[in-house]
């Protein structure tokens, strides 16, 4: 399982890239596993200020439906255009093309309250 050292991960699965004050945020490599084959992506918070841990999308696999959780407050300011063709992008590089939204950080020491790397695979048991 890929769980790339350098990303910021949430109890729920996503992941966060930081970038001076812009957050690259996505499902993790367990969380696409755990889904199946991601169908359909719904953000509509483009513009909006999220709050940290309030449900900012969900993800539509052929089996489920699941609710993306912000992992800091910002204000989204960009969905990843290729998703809306290709959600499968999700399951195939959830850590790079497959990533959902890039966020605005409105508040930096949210950022001590995610999980590292080893954390991470604690939490899931890898």
């Amino acid at each position: 399982m890929n769980i790339p050292a350098e990303l910021k991960y949430t109890k729920d699965h996503e992941w966060v890239r930081i970038d001076g004050d812009t957050a690259t945020i996505g499902i993790t490599d367990f969380a696409q596993g755990e889904l199946g084959d991601i169908v359909y992506v719904e953000i509509e918070t483009i513009g909006e200020t999220v709050d940290q841990e309030a449900v900012f999308g969900t993800v539509e696999a052929v089996k489920t439906v699941s609710d993306l959780f912000m992992p800091l407050t910002g204000e989204v300011l960009e969905l990843n255009p290729s998703l809306e063709s290709q959600p499968e992008l999700v399951n195939k590089d959830p850590y790079g093309d497959g990533w959902m939204v890039k966020v605005k950080i409105t508040d930096a020491a949210q950022v001590a309250t995610l999980l590292d790397a080893d954390a991470y695979k604690a939490l899931i048991g890898a």
